[in-house]
């Protein structure tokens, strides 16, 4: 996955029961799965979404402490590189960079505020599909990256040192502060806002639906949760904050077609 530097390239939940998560996301986003067959020793499942691998589920290892959430994979040129840059200016690296045969080499990280993120550089000469932008979006592909920092200004100013993302616009969000759009080269891939009350610190990912009504009925009878929403947002669409069963926090974005 050759990219351009910052824009994400892949999506992680790590998850304690990974096939109560597939039977989740495959009736929620409607994602069919098939195991990861360069790392048998483990079990990872891939997503996709039509023909398009869109993330990934890893079942958490028995006796790891790992985080059980979503995580973003941004791409970078050169990984060990860009671990070095990353440390210096604050981060704590959790796995340093790593092959993965046929896949690419990666590093796991946790910016200064906290936040978990992944670096990698694919192995393939294809441009990954996991984020897409733009209208009319086809479902189970991530469209938005959120990130809810303690100190949204100094979050800003490390990624855009480490990953060339810069700040674009934004929304006033009276005492929380600006909710901050942030960009990759001309791709608007996100945002940037502090701590809410009801709200996940870290990194959140949102996946597009064809209609947010309908997503709310699969998640409720798939056993998850609606924890903010649906909100109207610019572009005649609807966007909600849901879990999983497990607690895996993630967003949802599509229109309201009836």
């Amino acid at each position: 996955m050759t990219n351009r530097q910052g824009l994400p390239i892949w999506y992680e939940l790590i998850t304690a029961d990974a096939d109560a998560a597939e039977r989740f996301y495959g009736a929620v986003l409607g994602w069919r799965f098939e195991a990861m067959s360069t790392a048998p020793e483990m079990d990872y499942r891939i997503a996709s979404a039509g023909s398009a691998g869109v993330a990934g589920l890893m079942q958490q290892p028995d006796g790891a402490e790992m985080p059980l959430r979503w995580l973003v994979y941004f791409g970078v040129d050169d990984v060990d590189r860009s671990v070095r840059d990353a440390r210096q200016a604050g981060a704590s690296v959790h796995v340093p960079p790593t092959d993965i045969p046929e896949v690419g080499r990666f590093a796991f990280l946790a910016d200064p505020q906290g936040a978990l993120f992944y670096l990698m550089r694919g192995a393939s000469e294809q441009d990954s599909q996991a984020f897409q932008c733009g209208e009319n979006l086809p479902q189970g592909h991530a469209v938005w990256n959120e990130l809810s920092a303690p100190d949204p200004d100094a979050a800003i100013a490390f990624y855009r040192a480490l990953l060339g993302l810069r700040r674009e616009g934004g929304m006033p969000m009276g005492e929380l502060g600006d909710y901050s759009f942030i960009h990759a080269g001309p791709e608007c891939i996100g945002a940037v806002m502090g701590e809410a009350p009801n709200g996940q610190p870290g990194w959140q990912v949102y996946f597009s639906v064809d209609d947010i009504d309908e997503a709310v009925n699969r998640l409720g009878q798939a056993g998850g949760r609606t924890i903010q929403g649906p909100d109207e947002i610019p572009g005649n669409c609807f966007a909600l904050v849901a879990e999983d069963p497990r607690g895996a926090r993630f967003g949802l974005v599509g229109p309201r077609t009836r």
